[in-house]
């Protein structure tokens, strides 16, 4: 069966160049997500990504400005991603239960490749968004890069969320605060689980992280 191919539309400040419109923009975002994953966003660095795509590190620089502008891209890649499995699974839910209960599956379970877009592979993406991202917004710029917008994707997917807990209750006072600590919280469970497994209760193989989320939710709500 042929796979289901969809198209994420990002904010065009993100980058110098749509890295989407070109074969080597494709390979940059490809390799990248390989590279950050293994390397590590610090030791990870354009001239390093040049080598192993078989290009120079100038032609880099014409699709984004540092490093950082890249792992912000790829951040809003991965949000907006999110925000289109959310509208799909839950578009024709009419009980706001089982749509809530639906989107908390699709947020904190984890992620597998879908080979819904062909180079870029989601699995090892929500590894560096586990890892990484928190490095694209503790920064001494955020409050600009908010203004441009770089952060849109991950605000409307807490949003979207945060309006299914009140379609289910509301009078709820603190939707995006328990949205935005349920998605946070889901990364840290999983990094736990791999590096610090005593500050968790998550077993392999097990669905822990999904499952608490829900409870948590539910019974907050």
């Amino acid at each position: 069966m042929e796979a289901l191919h969809i198209n994420i539309t990002i904010n065009p400040a993100l980058y110098l160049r749509n890295p989407e419109g070109t074969a080597l923009g494709k390979k940059i975002i490809s390799e990248s997500i390989i590279m950050i994953d293994k390397l590590g966003f610090e030791a990870f660095t354009f001239k390093k990504l040049g080598l192993v795509i078989g290009s120079n590190e100038s032609s880099i620089y014409r699709y984004f400005d540092s490093k950082h502008s890249l792992l912000v891209y790829l951040i809003s890649w991965y949000w907006s991603w999110i925000e289109y499995k959310l509208v799909f699974a839950t578009n024709n839910i009419t009980s706001p239960e089982q749509k809530l209960i639906t989107a908390i599956e699709i947020i904190t379970k984890k992620t597998t490749e879908d080979n819904s877009v062909t180079f870029v592979n989601e699995a090892i993406l929500n590894k560096i968004i586990i890892a990484e991202s928190s490095k694209a917004y503790h920064t001494k710029d955020i409050d600009a890069e908010n203004e441009k917008g770089f952060y849109k994707s991950y605000k409307r997917v807490v949003k979207r969320v945060s309006e299914m807990v009140l379609e289910l209750n509301p009078s709820f006072q603190f939707p995006h605060m328990l949205i935005s600590t349920v998605i946070e919280g889901a990364h840290h469970q999983r990094y736990f689980s791999k590096h610090l497994p005593s500050l968790t209760d998550v077993t392999e193989g097990d669905n822990d992280v999904v499952n608490f989320y829900k409870h948590l939710v539910l019974n907050t709500i």
